[in-house]
């Protein structure tokens, strides 16, 4: 693919995005290698390696939860988790700004949401609701699908890709659980990349794209994902499935040995001759306890305007 030329486009950095405490999540204290967290009425116990700072709150708010998660397994489903008290179901119900969704103790410690994403997500629908006009959202690596639901709740048609069947039926039930069962989201199996090339051959264009790619990951027919040998032609396939009146591009990188700079003139060199601004930083979750700011994730984001 020819690289592209023209103008930089603008730039803001670093810029933090921040998720406060709310009714739906809440980061209640970290330290010693763990975080506390609320889940609407559920508070859980996991692991966190960026939290080298010692605790705030007393040891009696530590095991008075619902889950820890242990470990201490390599089991899929309920293993690696330990109810203190009386066992939640393997799904449990959630919510994020009215959208009601599945929880999920998996074997990874996740639970089927990122909540540093939310002001991605908020920034998107302002984008949609704002356009006036048809918006077409593609979201790649779209896991469980909160992301996806939100576009569509704003009035987007959207196409969301996920390499695991598993994270696609469980993002269908999300849907449903939502009563967005009437919106219109084609939920697609398959490599991201693969999707990505092939909608450019066939001339498909997206306003919104969204890619939140692992930093190693397996297609459902074994294709292979490394996060820096492939993320330079994935950028570029981004940019060229975009309609002539894009609206955003939004880039996520987890677990990874790099500096949001990497990413941000990644993205830069990417858009050149497109205008706009590349905005990057990192994605933080403020702690209640102690107002200490704990750092998840990096990005770099394409804005039109």
């Amino acid at each position: 693919m020819p690289k592209p030329t023209g103008p930089l486009p603008a730039e803001t950095l670093p810029l933090i995005l921040e998720v406060a405490p709310s009714k739906d999540y809440a980061l209640i204290d970290s330290g010693d290698g763990e975080k506390l967290e609320r889940y609407g009425p559920y508070r859980i116990v996991r692991p966190e390696n960026q939290a080298i700072w010692s605790r705030t709150r007393p040891e009696r708010d530590w095991t008075d939860v619902d889950a820890i998660f242990t470990g201490d397994t390599d089991e899929e489903g309920l293993g690696r988790w330990r109810f203190p008290g009386d066992p939640l179901g393997e799904t449990w119900p959630m919510a994020h700004d009215g959208i009601p969704y599945l929880g999920r103790f998996t074997s990874f410690r996740h639970v089927g949401v990122f909540p540093e994403q939310g002001p991605h997500w908020a920034h998107m629908e302002k984008l949609i609701r704002e356009a006036k006009r048809p918006v077409k959202v593609l979201n790649l690596f779209g896991y469980t699908g909160l992301a996806s639901l939100v576009a569509a709740r704003a009035g987007a048609e959207v196409t969301h890709v996920d390499a695991s069947k598993k994270a696609i039926g469980w993002a269908r039930e999300n849907q449903e659980m939502a009563g967005l069962s009437d919106k219109p989201i084609r939920w697609i199996c398959e490599d991201a990349m693969k999707f990505a090339e092939r909608e450019e051959r066939r001339g498909s264009r997206y306003d919104i794209v969204l890619f939140d790619p692992p930093a190693y990951g397996r297609g459902p027919k074994g294709e292979v994902w490394q996060l820096f040998e492939d993320l330079p032609r994935l950028t570029a396939l981004c940019r060229a499935i975009l309609t002539p009146q894009p609206l955003t591009v939004v880039l996520t990188a987890y677990s990874i040995r790099a500096s949001f700079f990497a990413i941000h003139a990644l993205m830069r060199d990417a858009f050149a001759g497109m205008g706009g601004r590349v905005e990057s930083g990192e994605l933080i979750i403020r702690e209640e306890s102690a107002g200490r700011a704990l750092s998840t994730s990096l990005f770099s984001r394409w804005v039109a305007q």
